[in-house]
């Protein structure tokens, strides 16, 4: 047990130690690569063979959910007619160990043709790669993890390393911000988090309203069609002035002995209902709904316009998944 324990340990620290090298070829160059892949009008192509291909397409795909376009070409592929995805406005990212990789260098001649930018990654300055890149930064390592120094591990992980650095690096150069982030995520929690109301508000047939000159009856008939537990009051300029709920119901029946379904909705409604803007974050909708004590907001245009585009729900932030 404790040879897997110092072996495991030995591993951590020989990438940990891996990355930590690289700080010290940070310098212009790598700005320059930066200015490069932000000034071009196209997309980001990475690619890699064997263990760098499976870093290069990770790589891809951070750079992608991150705000810049790219997505990842196998280079076995590219010899066979995928070059035809590569253009001039492109930037081509090659990850390769030695440099030389035979798939890797069979392409770069027709990369350059095409015009696009080649950035290179490679433990090897003496390699073809170096030679064609425009721009090359050094991913080379003292050693891999491995016992043997031949299984890709310490060289891998620099990669990676490399690669997250690069994608939070153009994320910063665009300010690129976390709104920015949830549109491209919006099937999962982050994107969630920035549901405004009018993404699950219940608008148009669905809110409920009465008319302040309705009677108390008509309020109870469009409550129960529209299920909401309540429905708003508007005035002749169709703004709200009033809001009728399940409990305004109750405590009207309770309060009088006669029958009053047939008395105006202004008798019952609570006047000047707390209202919130269409665009406002779900969650702070759901924020509002708390410290009011309160289950639904009707939603308006704006802060100087009181006409009801809507209605939320706690149930519809519950069903949003929001909470």
């Amino acid at each position: 047990m404790h040879d897997i324990l110092e072996t495991a340990t030995d591993v951590l620290k020989v990438e940990a130690d891996s990355i930590m090298a690289l700080t010290d070829r940070l310098d212009e160059n790598f700005e320059r690569m930066i200015d490069c892949l932000i000034d071009i009008t196209g997309k980001v192509i990475l690619t890699g063979m064997g263990k760098s291909g499976i870093i290069a397409r990770k790589i891809s795909s951070t750079l992608a959910s991150t705000g810049t376009p790219s997505f990842f070409m196998h280079p076995a592929e590219a010899s066979h007619g995928d070059l035809g995805v590569i253009s001039s406005n492109d930037a081509v990212i090659i990850l390769s160990n030695s440099g030389n990789t035979r798939e890797i260098v069979s392409i770069l001649p027709a990369i350059k043709f095409i015009g696009a930018k080649v950035i290179g990654f490679s433990g090897n300055k003496n390699s073809r790669l170096f030679a064609l890149s425009d721009y090359f930064f050094d991913i080379s390592v003292k050693k891999e993890a491995c016992p043997y120094n031949l299984a890709p591990t310490a060289s891998t992980t620099v990669q990676l390393a490399i690669g997250d650095a690069l994608a939070v690096s153009l994320l910063k150069k665009r300010n690129f911000l976390e709104e920015d982030f949830a549109k491209l995520h919006p099937g999962g929690s982050i994107g969630k988090k920035f549901l405004k109301v009018i993404d699950i508000m219940h608008r148009g047939n669905e809110v409920p309203l009465v008319k302040d000159s309705a009677l108390l009856k008509d309020a109870i008939i469009e409550m129960n069609s529209k299920r909401l537990g309540l429905t708003g009051v508007i005035d002749d300029n169709l703004c709200l002035c009033g809001i009728i709920v399940d409990g305004d119901l109750r405590r009207a029946l309770l309060g009088s002995a006669e029958n009053i379904i047939g008395r105006s909705v202004r008798n019952i409604m609570t006047k000047n209902p707390k209202t919130i803007l269409k665009d406002t974050l779900a969650v702070n909708a759901l924020r509002k709904m708390e410290d009011l004590k309160i289950t639904s907001l009707f939603a308006v245009e704006s802060a100087d316009d009181n006409r009801p585009v809507g209605v939320i729900h706690i149930h519809d932030i519950v069903k949003a998944g929001i909470i």
